[in-house]
């Protein structure tokens, strides 16, 4: 049997999901390599051949001569372009939709990345940043607001239809539980969160490689709480 043209490295990041739901929304056949941060198998240098940065996600392409692209945001693009799915035609459109995929991985991913840090990794191995925590929580807010004023006159972030740059924005914001980011008063980003909930293909890939509920829903598991601040408790003593 021919193997997939996509072959996926991933972790069960808010990074790491997004090629997943791409390819699960396209219905396009890849496989998967999980990658161990535990073992620091992104710094492995077979993988930082394929990725400088040292980061999931990667993908090769192998009918494009193993083409590899790394970060998340130019691996949507890429797969957008490849498969003409969820990418809109229109010049104008497109722009529209690199624009808010930008400000995802400008804005969104960064500042919540932060607050997520600082909070779940930094405090549990004993660096109490307040001041970082305030920061970074605040701004995520902001930008969480800037989505909300957008979704109160469309439905969906760019061009008004189901894009890359949706795909790329909801792992991040709706893990606002993760980062203690207050939404409840945020109507429209909600309904935008009820749309993509929805979608049977995102439920299936909020599982590939391992389903993560803390990161979207109540977070109440001890367990997983220390395992993450442990799986990265040598960045902070670093």
């Amino acid at each position: 049997m021919n193997e997939p043209d996509i072959h996926l490295y991933t972790a069960a990041t808010m990074n790491g999901y997004k090629p997943v739901i791409f390819l699960e929304e396209a219905g396009i056949a890849y496989d998967l390599t999980f990658v161990n941060f535990a073992k620091k198998e992104q710094k492995d240098p077979a993988y930082v051949k394929l990725n400088p940065n040292g980061r999931i996600p990667t993908i090769v392409d192998r009918s494009n001569g193993d083409f590899a692209v790394f970060e998340s945001g130019a691996i949507l693009w890429y797969l957008a372009e490849k498969y003409d799915r969820f990418l809109p035609h229109d010049a104008n459109d497109r722009s529209e939709t690199l624009q808010w995929l930008m400000f995802q991985m400008a804005g969104v991913g960064p500042m919540m990345g932060q607050a997520m840090y600082f909070q779940r990794i930094a405090l549990p191995n004993g660096q109490e940043e307040p001041f970082s925590i305030k920061r970074y929580v605040d701004e995520s807010r902001r930008l969480l607001e800037v989505l909300d004023a957008r979704l109160a006159e469309h439905d969906w972030l760019a061009a008004d239809q189901y894009s890359i740059a949706d795909m790329a924005t909801y792992p991040w914001a709706r893990a606002f539980r993760w980062a203690n980011v207050p939404v409840d008063d945020l109507t429209n980003l909600n309904r935008w969160f009820e749309r993509i909930d929805a979608r049977p293909m995102i439920q299936k890939a909020l599982t590939i490689p391992k389903a993560q509920p803390a990161f979207w829903g109540d977070v109440d598991e001890d367990a997983f709480l220390e395992e993450n601040a442990a799986r990265f408790a040598s960045d902070v003593k670093s």
